[in-house]
């Protein structure tokens, strides 16, 4: 297709692939935020065609991945309720509670349905008046004015059976958590093209001036990227630090402003508690108290959650860009798409799924793909 041919154009690429490795000259460590961007950078293989000298490790940027366990289970147990009808996007059905998943819920006669918009719900809650109907509403700053549209129509309509167990979290707190670990060794950032055209990208220049480190806003296709870091790579080597935007086909500076304003009445901040990181304070959003009746959390009581995740399972690490998926120990052998060990493996923007698919522990003449 024309318009995304034109950003997979291999000559142009190669054009960009050489002017970064003129520019570079130092070992630089970059962070890809997005899920979906390393899915596209090791389905591409752009991270072993750039310069040596520079690093990409992968952040935080898979909302699924960082859905805390104790948020699972409760779905779980939601889920399992004879009165609910439990409607979840697909790529959650494979998450991995402390026991089980939303699919085998479902095999165990849970009405789990996998819906294609939070609004999908509502039509479901508003055609099955005698069953309650929960949305899992998880996701970054993306998906949440969906979400929001949804919890709001269905105080509109009147609707008593349609609730949301909500787990937003939140890309700016998510960097500065990482740029203040004492692990750190990232020194710039790709941030989400889709995160910043809902939030614009003005909240990364704080962090900018506060940190010192340059926050470029870039796509998801091969050239988006590689513009992108094309462009960190100039402020480091010259020494600048700017939140600059290299996606202006989708994002402006102050985003999607009547996204904004849906966002603010339907949600407020709150602590989360991110799986496999911890506590990020203000890093999430929940239902406001003007919605407070559609919390699918407080409306179903759910007690007796005991969260257990494995001991050898390491995506927390992968989470933070302390390691790559294939130096975990379980990668490939306890842990695979079919068994996984943690929700790394079965997203659609997992670090440990891109891994897997694309061949990263295949050892080929010696050297590992």
């Amino acid at each position: 297709m024309k318009y995304l041919d034109e950003f997979r154009d291999p000559e142009l690429a190669k054009r960009l692939f050489d002017e970064i490795d003129r520019i570079t000259t130092q070992h630089w460590v970059l962070m890809e935020v997005c899920g979906g961007q390393t899915h596209s950078i090791i389905r591409n293989g752009i991270d072993k065609l750039l310069n040596e000298n520079i690093e990409l490790v992968h952040g935080p940027g898979c909302p699924v991945c960082v859905t805390p366990l104790d948020t699972i289970d409760k779905a779980l147990a939601i889920a399992a309720r004879d009165d609910v009808i439990f409607c979840s996007f697909g790529d959650m059905l494979r998450v991995p509670g402390s026991t089980q998943d939303l699919f085998q819920v479902k095999g165990e006669s849970g009405d789990v349905r996998v819906v294609y918009s939070p609004l999908d719900a509502v039509n479901i809650a508003k055609e099955n008046p005698d069953s309650q109907v929960v949305f899992f509403g998880i996701g970054f700053e993306t998906t949440a004015p969906a979400n929001a549209m949804s919890v709001y129509q269905a105080k509109q309509l009147g609707l008593t059976n349609f609730s949301m167990l909500v787990s937003h979290v939140l890309v700016p707190p998510a960097i500065r958590a990482v740029l203040n670990s004492p692990l750190n060794r990232v020194q710039a950032f790709l941030a989400a093209g889709h995160v910043c055209s809902v939030m614009g990208f003005s909240e990364y220049v704080p962090i900018v001036e506060e940190y010192g480190v340059p926050i470029v806003v870039t796509g998801f296709e091969p050239l988006d990227l590689l513009e992108g870091i094309r462009k960190t790579i100039i402020q480091l080597e010259t020494g600048t630090a700017e939140a600059e935007n290299a996606y202006p086909r989708a994002v402006s500076f102050d985003g999607n402003e009547a996204a904004q304003q849906l966002i603010e009445d339907v949600f407020e901040t709150t602590d989360r508690n991110w799986r496999g990181i911890g506590m990020i304070p203000e890093s999430g959003w929940e239902l406001s108290a003007r919605y407070a009746d559609f919390d699918a959390a407080r409306r179903f009581e759910v007690g007796d959650i005991d969260t257990q995740e494995p001991d050898v399972c390491r995506s927390g690490e992968v989470l933070q860009g302390l390691i790559k998926p294939n130096e975990c120990e379980a990668f490939g052998n306890e842990c695979t798409p079919r068994k996984p060990l943690g929700a790394t493996m079965v997203s659609a923007e997992g670090a440990c799924a891109a891994y897997y698919t694309y061949g990263r522990f295949i050892e080929i003449e010696g050297v590992s793909a």
